[in-house]
């Protein structure tokens, strides 16, 4: 075969020239969806979930209303879903063919599967396939205006989050990504039912409240089914219509057809259901589960409202002076309506005041004026800008963390109260804080036992008040609970004990790790250290609560060894009143028969003591004295459980060491109180016929008793 002709610079005259291609937002996620979430069927599902809940409650957060919402996912399956969409289909004939070829191969591979499984010593696995599900999302939230509604869930990356405050989203992802998976799995558009009240959120401010308490009701419903064009990142209207309210509708309904899976993410569904419970005390949560095929599978979920208590409203703030860049100042510069350079440091960033922005200008140098332009600065003057800004710590205070809006301890109580239901539970907020301009609060809780609790230290984690479910293990709360926190030092086994640790972060700036924005690196100190200190601060009030857990108890079961002591008394003198009256015998020439069978030191539970003759005389003799009665066992008795009762039940008087047996909080059997106590003889060999006695708290084995 001939070689191929090269043209004149070397290259194959077949290659293409590269052509330059310009992608939309909606077309690069759409290509990349698992930076949003959407990395599987079974994560898509639950990451569409996630993003219209979450959506719901900022509408009700944004106008301070109690969240109601309530959550409806209905499985079908692919045939189900044709008939529903009217998708033609192939003949019935040659469809039941295919579906049986289908079977016979699924069987072939389970058989081969268990075989394999069988020889390697393990469980056949069971998976479940792709479905597709019905989800519809509702809220009592503040709705959408009808002309807004195409641009707020069709344009990516389009939204009213940008800018320096707390909020559970930023980039103008959820929805439109909701959107796009729907689009890519189904082809189905989104609908939406609105009702917006005129003059809230956009419209002025305003309140969804009248006077008189009642919540005001939109004059009009929104109906809109919506659809997205990709390529040009635009809204697609398929439907829009609007209409009066004759039925008191209030908030919105969202409804979006996607693929899933449904079997590998039902957990994580519940469990994040759970998690937001705990987060958002002050919501009342619902989901209802339902199968197209089987009605048996069909289950409902609901966290009713606990608190009526709802966080303070995040603030917008300015940028801190050390959180800027380059790039960050050129558009605060271009977009700044200042007219002088001091006038832009004062107002465009925050904790800058006219003094402050004065030394900032002589420190800058003779090239820069107080008066001149802001539009005048070149690029090695914001350079230098920069530079200064990050550098000059002694002129700027810390970034307050009054902007913030944390859930506060009541309601971290609360939540875990309403969900774990634990034994004990301790919260504690640390001092505001702040990195690389950023503030930031750390909340945390510790709790100890609860439902469906395991042992060891199970750690939940959220940040900006959202549950953060996957990649735990790298997060800075579980790496800061499970090494830097000595938990044996707060009487706590963090092997035995079923620890819960709680931990919430907000900040302006989260500093999640990859793309999914699913942990928080523990590389940040000024994080890592104040998570540190919330969760000692609720480990010391747990060891407080338990040192006097611990002091009730021993009170308790002194009280109930008193009780027996005089019954114990009685039964002891009674064993020595034989015992001298034997050894009187003995003395007097009675010789009474030896037993045939010689017992082993092995019989009784603990060693024999040999006692010298010596012994047994003294203690003879004591009793014919007078100095050994009833009574004096008594008080002995009585003595000897104020004195050894702290040791017996494992308080050793310091702070250091676990004082719960079995690393427990609760309260323990009767059983587990008992103590065997051996009688050893100071005779003769031991009576094979003794009898035993019980006590509530004490087994006696009276050896070498005649009957």
């Amino acid at each position: 075969m001939p070689p191929r002709k090269s043209s004149a610079n070397g290259s194959s005259s077949s290659k293409k020239d590269e052509i330059q291609v310009s992608k939309s937002p909606a077309e690069f996620f759409a290509e990349n969806q698992s930076i949003a979430g959407f990395d599987n069927p079974g994560k898509s599902l639950y990451t569409t979930l996630r993003e219209l809940i979450e959506n719901s409650l900022d509408a009700c957060e944004s106008v301070n209303v109690l969240p109601d919402i309530s959550v409806e996912i209905e499985e079908m399956t692919q045939a189900q879903f044709n008939k529903m969409r009217g998708v033609p289909s192939g003949s019935p004939a040659k469809m039941k063919k295919q579906l049986d070829e289908k079977d016979d191969s699924t069987k072939n591979k389970d058989e081969s599967a268990e075989k394999s499984g069988a020889k390697a010593g393990k469980k056949p696995r069971r998976g479940g396939g792709d479905a597709y599900f019905l989800v519809t999302v509702r809220d009592n939230g503040c709705g959408m205006a009808h002309e807004a509604i195409p641009d707020l869930l069709g344009r990516v990356l389009s939204g009213s989050k940008y800018g320096v405050r707390q909020t559970r989203g930023k980039f103008g992802l959820g929805a439109k990504m909701a959107l796009i998976w729907s689009k890519k799995s189904t082809g189905v558009p989104i609908n939406i039912k609105t009702s917006h009240v005129q003059g809230v959120r956009g419209g002025g401010g305003g309140s969804v409240m009248t006077e008189d308490g009642k919540r005001k009701i939109g004059p009009k419903v929104s109906s809109c089914v919506l659809d997205i064009d990709i390529y040009k990142n635009k809204p697609r209207v398929i439907e829009h219509k609007q209409q009066d309210n004759n039925e008191g509708f209030i908030g919105t309904q969202m409804q979006v057809l996607v693929a899933g899976n449904w079997t590998t993410y039902k957990s994580r569904v519940v469990q994040y259901l759970q998690q937001l419970a705990i987060i958002t005390p002050y919501a009342k949560l619902e989901m209802t589960y339902s199968n197209r095929t089987d009605e048996k599978k069909a289950f409902n979920l609901q966290f009713d409202r606990r608190s009526e208590q709802m966080p303070v409203q995040a603030r917008e703030v300015k940028h801190h002076p050390s959180s800027v860049n380059n790039l960050l100042i050129q558009q605060l510069l271009e977009r700044t309506r200042s007219t002088t350079l001091l006038k832009f440091l004062t107002s465009d960033l925050s904790g800058i005041t006219t003094a402050v922005g004065k030394k900032l200008i002589d420190r800058l140098g003779s090239s820069f004026e107080a008066d001149m332009g802001p539009h005048e600065l070149d690029d090695k003057q914001i350079t230098r800008l920069v530079q200064l800004l990050r550098s000059a710590d002694d002129l700027f205070k810390s970034p307050d963390g009054g902007c913030l809006s944390p859930l506060g301890e009541y309601n971290l109580n609360l939540g875990i109260q309403k969900v774990v239901e634990p034994e004990i539970i301790a919260t504690a907020r640390d001092k505001p804080g702040a990195y690389d301009g950023h503030p930031f609060i750390v909340e945390a809780a510790v709790s100890l036992g609860g439902k469906d609790a395991k042992e060891g230290i199970t750690v939940v984690r959220f940040a900006n008040r959202i549950p953060l479910l996957f990649e735990g293990g790298a997060d800075v709360a579980t790496r800061v609970a499970n090494s830097k926190i000595k938990w044996s030092s707060y009487k706590i086994d963090h092997k035995r004990d079923k620890i819960g640790v709680f931990v919430s972060i907000v900040s302006t700036k989260v500093p999640f790790k990859g793309t999914g924005k699913e942990y928080i690196g523990d590389d940040i100190t000024e994080i890592q250290q104040s998570v540190k200190r919330a969760l000692q601060g609720c480990c010391q009030q747990l060891r407080a609560h338990l040192a006097k857990q611990v002091a009730r108890d021993v009170k308790e079961r002194k009280s109930r060894l008193l009780k027996y002591i005089p019954d114990v008394s009685k039964s002891l003198f009674g064993i020595l009143e034989v015992m001298q009256k034997r050894k009187q015998e003995e003395s007097a020439g009675v010789v009474r028969p030896s037993s045939p069978r010689k017992r082993t030191a092995e019989w009784s539970p603990m060693k024999r003591i040999k006692s010298s003759e010596e012994d047994v005389n003294s203690i003879l003799s004591s009793m014919s004295k007078g100095e050994i009665s009833e009574m004096i066992l008594k008080q002995r008795l009585e003595e000897a459980v104020e004195i050894n009762a702290d040791v017996v039940f494992g308080v050793d008087g310091n702070d250091n060491g676990d004082t719960r047996k079995g690393g427990s909080a609760s309260k323990k059997d009767d059983n587990d109180d008992k103590q065997p106590l051996c009688l050893v003889p100071l005779y003769d060999e031991p009576n094979p016929g003794s009898s035993l006695i019980r006590h509530p708290l004490f087994d006696f084995y009276p050896i070498n008793i005649t009957p």
